[in-house]
């Protein structure tokens, strides 16, 4: 039975412009480390084979350092690797994958057109190929099958499978089915899906390996399977993001908006990046969101508050009152919000104007 492990879309040397300079640095350093990483995971459990399906890096023209960086940990795996380059980091002049110095075990598929690899003493042939420019606009499987010769025949590409329009290795459901392939390892689209299976061949998106954003949320990692006889695939999902990016909803109705945040919080939040959204009813005070960040902010990785929420009826009700407080409160009643962002801008100046009216800090 032989072990394999299939990964995708690293993005290494991301530029993670939403953190502080300091943080954005500290993920890019641990970027770089992820092969290392990586290669202790694949010593330790004894995996054969890796097939990395593009976007390793984020650009064709990363960093030096990076492109050695990754060489030497991939050298270090006790496995063959496969590569096949995407539309981030193609295949070109300039590329790490033409000027790095890759170890015997790994194979970087550098043409625009598939080509085979045999492995004899796996009885298993590996297929793949590159971009070899930001955008690949025919399939690679276009015309393609596998020869009915007894092997395992694996596949390693980045691409799209019947996409709106062809600018990423678009790939048809029926190419797979006709393909014979037993197994296509894919990469490009950074939510992992379940194995899909279209005539006899399995295929699957691991997604990224780790999120770089709030548009990539949760676990992230490989897939991990084995190749049993007749080449029978079966695949397990293995979590290896050091960091998650989290929203978390939080209610603030009837209580301290800091006391319902620390309640909903899960226990492990310190190496995670987080993103709380308040909702719910305030009084005039307001949920505090700046506060309540710096009150937080040494629980994260990252923290961000974002304040949705709204004031509690009863407060507009006072707009009734004989005083200057109720004549401020019915001017603002009487501008009709016509949108979710005007009403937001109504809820804030009735808290800013109580707050100055009361001589009360919104911080």
């Amino acid at each position: 039975m032989l072990k394999f492990i299939h990964g995708a879309d690293f993005h290494m040397d991301s530029a993670f412009g939403a953190l502080t300079a300091r943080q954005a640095a500290g993920r890019r350093r641990e970027s770089r480390e992820l092969g290392f990483r990586l290669a202790n995971y694949v010593n330790q459990n004894g995996i054969d084979l890796v097939l990395l399906a593009g976007d390793l890096f984020d650009s064709a023209s990363a960093f030096r350092e990076t492109g050695e960086q990754l060489a030497e940990a991939l050298g270090q795996m006790e496995a063959k690797v496969f590569i096949a380059p995407g539309n981030h980091d193609w295949a070109g002049p300039g590329s790490p994958w033409m000027r790095a110095g890759w170890p015997e075990n790994v194979y970087v598929f550098r043409e625009g057109c598939l080509a085979a690899v045999d492995l004899p003493e796996w009885n298993l042939t590996v297929h793949g190929a590159a971009f070899t420019a930001p955008e690949q606009a025919e399939s690679f499987l276009a015309g393609f099958r596998a020869p009915e010769d007894g092997r395992v025949h694996i596949g390693v590409l980045h691409g799209e499978i019947d996409p709106p329009e062809a600018r990423y290795g678009p790939i048809e459901k029926e190419e797979i089915a006709a393909s014979g392939l037993h197994y296509l390892a894919l990469g490009h689209i950074h939510k992992r899906t379940e194995p899909l299976r279209f005539g006899k061949t399995l295929c699957a998106w691991p997604g990224c390996i780790e999120g770089r954003g709030f548009d990539e949320l949760g676990e992230k990692g490989l897939y991990q399977g084995t190749i049993g006889e007749n080449g029978r695939i079966s695949l397990e999902f293995v979590p290896f993001a050091q960091r998650r990016y989290e929203i978390l909803e939080v209610d603030v109705t009837g209580c301290s908006p800091r006391s319902a945040v620390e309640a909903a919080l899960p226990e492990d939040t310190a190496r995670h990046l987080y993103r709380v959204i308040l909702t719910g009813e305030t009084g005039e005070g307001g949920a505090d969101a700046r506060g309540l960040q710096e009150a937080l902010a040494d629980r994260f990785y990252a923290l961000e508050i974002r304040d949705r929420t709204h004031m509690k009826e009863d407060i507009w009700a006072r707009a009734e009152e004989d005083s200057l407080r109720g004549l401020f409160l019915r001017e603002l009643r009487q501008r009709q919000a016509q949108s979710e962002a005007e009403r937001a801008i109504i809820d804030q100046a009735a808290r800013f104007g109580l707050a100055a009216l009361d001589h009360r800090d919104l911080g």
